[in-house]
């Protein structure tokens, strides 16, 4: 059995189409890549109330943990691990 011409055959078309892309576009600027974002992508970017309303909230936690007025409700955190774990 004889085999001819062992070897990787894309190598020469990758290299052509390589040289292709090296070389400046005629008659203007190369062509430029584009990026749109949807008007829900955008909505999605806004700022939300919610959003505001938890930045308010954790402010009022640093201010309090910062002047040393803020307690630790023990008694509730278990409660809630315990509803949370067991389902109760």
């Amino acid at each position: 059995m004889k085999i001819n011409q062992i070897g990787n055959y894309n190598i020469q078309a990758y290299k052509q189409q390589q040289n292709k892309a090296d070389q400046p576009v005629k008659g203007g600027s190369a062509p430029s890549d584009k990026v749109e974002i949807s008007s829900r992508a955008k909505e999605m970017q806004e700022v939300s109330r919610l959003e505001n309303d938890r930045q308010v909230k954790v402010d009022a936690l640093k201010e309090q943990v910062q002047s040393g007025n803020y307690t630790i409700q023990a008694g509730s955190i278990a409660k809630s691990l315990k509803q949370f774990y067991h389902g109760e």
